[in-house]
């Protein structure tokens, strides 16, 4: 069977746009959000938290640039050999296809 990944798309993606992944994370925002409005010393802290996330995830993908050009061959074999279990997985766990309170 081919796979249902399009050559821009990958796994992660596929898998975060799952609507039982997807409803679960929209609920983790929305908590993380009401918390940060909630308490003003936890809101400044969780904004340094993510300041230094963003600094430390675009310094890690500068890094690993060179490294991610030369592997993109053995990349794209892994996402396709990845889609089709997502494939496979997504035709016998129905359940994958809503939210989580359904």
């Amino acid at each position: 069977p081919v796979s249902t990944c399009p050559v821009q798309e990958n796994v992660l993606q596929r898998v975060l746009q799952l609507p039982v992944v997807s409803s679960t994370c929209e609920t983790l925002q929305r908590k993380y959000s009401s918390t940060k409005e909630s308490h003003p010393l936890m809101a400044s802290v969780c904004e340094v938290y993510e300041r230094g996330v963003q600094g430390a995830g675009a310094l890690a993908m500068w890094g690993m640039e060179p490294v991610v050009r030369r592997l993109e061959p053995q990349f794209a074999v892994a996402n396709n050999l990845a889609c089709r279990g997502l494939d496979h997985l997504e035709e016998k766990i129905p359940a994958l296809q809503y939210p989580v309170d359904k």
